[in-house]
């Protein structure tokens, strides 16, 4: 499968939508990237050549259409082969099936969930999701939940030494903001969740992934590079 070919550079863009700031809780360093509802946020994951793979393809592959990426990250687990593990739905197309059994690792860590992009922003836990089929546009599935509705996830523990960077998103109780964050120092699931509970307020938060974690923020000068990626989630602006 042929990549998008690479340029050296991304091209600039003319407007940024998400606003992207750096910050501290409890020594930790944090990235913020916040979406209002109504700007261009979507999914990404495959162009005619094969899976995407990069910021860097997206962003390519956008210029087609006049379009440039203004923000992303990666969103989602995958497998081997870059396809998602768990629900994937992009511009209303079902990619990949919702997963609501048990398993290993960090996806399978009951409760998971799925983000949604729609009229607005949701993030469901996976067996709520199942029976209410809400609209998204774009959804993709990844765990463990980190917020459910104000709490934190029952198994995740508070002395924990398992420690990585970490990246996912939350939510607000209106669904008119979608909250990114990724961790710049290694951090424990409990003080990543109590991030976006705690000093963002966010009532609902899911986990993408740790250690691969990624930003595309040009706000702050900022292009993780890295292994190939699978889901990817991007606001699009227009290309400078």
């Amino acid at each position: 499968m042929r990549l998008l070919a690479a340029v050296l550079m991304l091209a600039p863009v003319a407007a940024v939508a998400a606003e992207c700031r750096d910050t501290t809780f409890e020594g930790a360093s944090y990235t913020v990237c916040e979406v209002q509802a109504g700007e261009d946020l979507r999914l990404f994951h495959s162009g005619p050549d094969g899976a995407y793979g990069s910021f860097r393809n997206v962003d390519e592959a956008l210029g087609a259409e006049g379009g440039a990426l203004g923000f992303a990250m990666n969103a989602g687990m995958y497998h081997r082969d870059l396809a998602p593990v768990g629900l994937y739905v992009e511009d209303g197309v079902e990619v990949s099936k919702l997963v609501t059994r048990d398993g290993p690792g960090n996806f399978g860590l009951l409760p998971n969930g799925v983000f949604c992009i729609g009229e607005g922003f949701r993030v469901v836990e996976s067996r709520s999701f199942k029976k209410t089929r809400p609209e998204c546009r774009y959804a993709t599935q990844s765990g463990p939940m980190l917020v459910i509705k104000g709490k934190l996830h029952p198994k995740i523990l508070p002395g924990s030494d398992s420690t990585f960077v970490r990246n996912g998103v939350g939510v607000s109780e209106d669904g008119q903001r979608a909250v990114f964050v990724i961790s710049n120092d290694a951090v424990n699931f409990h003080a990543f969740a109590r991030f976006f509970r705690d000093e963002l307020g966010l009532p609902d938060a899911l986990y993408f992934d740790g250690n691969i974690s990624r930003l595309y923020a040009p706000q702050l000068n900022r292009h993780d590079g890295g292994f190939p990626m699978g889901p990817i989630v991007g606001t699009v602006v227009p290309r400078g």
